[in-house]
């Protein structure tokens, strides 16, 4: 869709929703929105907006689809996180049938990504273990509601965003782990536990001055909450193949990372979650080399292929805890 057509649609939900009258010409500019959205900064009279809208069609070398009303579950879940009491975005309006919303913006100079801070050497452990807080404290606040539950009952998106892009599509590149692999996605899908964001990566975590701004949140399914603890965790390991000088600090980061969250989630959540998350962990690490979304900053085959080698002998060798996996990863990567 050209700019044209996203400024008339913008345009018309600003008026729906009356953030700006007739004869008004917002200001609006695209923005870098990943994968699988368009995002826009929109200036208004009355202030800045952020507005985002979900794709069809995931930008990515292969073929991936996943229907566009994940949209208004991001909407829900980042009112259930306000209410959990973690730093998100404000929404402001949504304009449910073209997938778009607005919310509230946060400059850049005071909200810097936290993938920009990592991959620039500013490596903060204490700031992992805000996050591995904040991700605990929704899953606790969730854990259990049939309500929540209900209102989230997103199996099918979260299939065609998490579980076929990532651990079936592996599994078919690395036939020899299928039965492994589809059975941690078995036991995934099987698990109803709590309220996850599905996407808890770097790039979706601003680096606020009241901790971390947890946003993008498409993904959004009442499920098993370790796959967002593994989600995350997988970042911290990659980045120190990425940046093997600063390997000691993101090493420190996903112990921080993982140890708060387990000190922090529920102890109805804690029974079994470490298990689920070292599984899914080393199963998403394959993926973010073999499956349909790698990750673009590996872009050395040499690299690719120790985190490739690594993640196979962790399916099929799982250390006991998330401590002994990060151990053990460094070991297997070559890395002190």
């Amino acid at each position: 869709m050209g700019m044209d057509d996203n400024q008339r649609i913008i345009t018309e939900g600003l008026l729906r929703a009356g953030l700006i009258a007739a004869g008004d010409v917002p200001v609006i500019t695209a923005l870098s929105g990943g994968v699988s959205c368009d995002v826009f900064r929109v200036e208004t009279p009355s202030g800045t907006l952020c507005a985002k809208r979900a794709l069809p069609r995931l930008r990515v070398a292969t073929v991936w689809e996943a229907p566009t009303r994940r949209s208004h579950f991001e909407v829900e879940w980042l009112s259930v996180a306000r209410v959990a009491g973690l730093n998100v975005p404000r929404v402001v309006a949504e304009w449910e049938d073209q997938h778009l919303f607005f919310m509230e913006w946060f400059p850049q100079a005071d909200n810097p990504v936290w993938k920009a801070e990592l991959a620039a050497g500013r490596i903060d452990p204490g700031f992992a273990a805000a996050v591995g807080r904040a991700i605990a404290a929704i899953h606790s606040a969730t854990q259990g509601d049939a309500a929540i539950a209900a209102r989230f009952a997103t199996d099918d998106l979260f299939a065609a965003l998490r579980i076929e892009p990532y651990l079936l599509h592996t599994a078919r590149a690395h036939p020899d782990l299928a039965a492994i692999i589809e059975g941690i996605a078995a036991t995934t899908q099987a698990t109803r536990a709590a309220l996850v964001h599905g996407d808890v990566s770097p790039k979706n975590i601003l680096c606020g001055r009241a901790g971390p701004v947890l946003i993008d949140a498409e993904c959004a399914w009442y499920g098993d909450p370790a796959f967002d603890l593994a989600f995350c965790c997988t970042h911290m390991l990659l980045k120190g193949v990425w940046h093997p000088q600063w390997e000691p600090q993101t090493a420190a980061a996903f112990d921080a990372l993982h140890s708060a969250y387990l000190d922090a989630v529920t102890p109805a959540l804690r029974g079994g979650i470490e298990a689920r998350a070292i599984a899914l962990l080393a199963a998403i690490l394959l993926a973010r080399i073999d499956g349909r979304s790698p990750v673009e900053y590996l872009t050395a085959e040499a690299d690719r292929d120790r985190v490739r080698r690594a993640a196979r002998q962790l399916l099929q060798d799982p250390p006991p805890t998330l401590a002994a996996f990060g151990a053990r990863w460094r070991q297997l990567t070559g890395q002190p």
